[in-house]
């Protein structure tokens, strides 16, 4: 990644302090490009997709692990009230009901298209690939867009556009997400770092607790 000294600088810092991806925290290795890794990723996807904290959705998918409800096999076999259980367990309670629903629709869908590889290997072009993963009920652009940033450096053709969490912790902080080269790893983990900056700090005006704040490029937002 090219840019300036303190562009250089700030990058590190970021990575340094959020250096790791959402689904690393998890312990998933999207790197490996195996179905049951990618579709793991697309579970937390869809619980991190809801407006619910991070810390459930982490809790959450923990307890799907836990549970061995890792495939649309098992979670189709785990039925209903298991599921909600699960929810339940993890503090999705706001909306336990409604994604249990949601997930026994995707699991019975993704069996037909025979796995999220596959949806990929189909898909045309990256617009093509967003549009395949919002057929299935309940996948919104914001569920789709979380799943797919972490896959840019394994999928050819996932190339989804910076959420605005991601656009606002650039701007504050200077970084031109612009013209790196963003089917990298670099790049994703970088995009991690500044979509928490972005949206747990930038958005919730927490400039005070912000590890970023000496660097803000928007000293407006500070609290005087």
């Amino acid at each position: 990644m090219k840019g300036s000294v303190r562009e250089k600088h700030l990058i590190d810092k970021l990575i340094s302090k959020f250096g790791k991806t959402y689904s690393e925290e998890l312990g998933i290795d999207v790197s490996s490009g195996q179905e049951k890794e990618i579709f793991k990723w697309f579970l937390a996807s869809i619980l991190f997709g809801k407006r619910i904290g991070e810390n459930i959705a982490k809790r959450t998918y923990q307890e799907f692990e836990k549970r061995g409800l890792l495939s649309p096999n098992k979670i189709l076999e785990a039925g209903w009230d298991r599921l909600v259980d699960a929810l339940d367990a993890g503090g999705y309670v706001r909306y336990d009901f409604s994604t249990a629903d949601k997930l026994l629709k995707v699991m019975e869908d993704l069996r037909k298209y025979g796995g999220l590889n596959n949806i990929h290997k189909e898909a045309k072009n990256e617009k093509d690939l967003e549009e395949k993963l919002k057929l299935f009920k309940g996948i919104g652009p914001v569920t789709a867009n979380i799943f797919l940033r972490e896959l840019r450096h394994i999928w050819e053709k996932a190339e989804p556009e910076p959420s605005r969490f991601t656009k606002i912790g650039a701007k504050n902080l200077g970084i031109d997400i612009n013209r790196f080269k963003m089917n990298t790893k670099d790049f994703v983990t970088l995009e991690s770092a500044l979509l928490r900056v972005g949206k747990n700090y930038c958005l919730r005006k927490r400039c005070g607790k912000c590890h970023f704040s000496e660097d803000c490029k928007m000293p407006r937002q500070r609290p005087v």
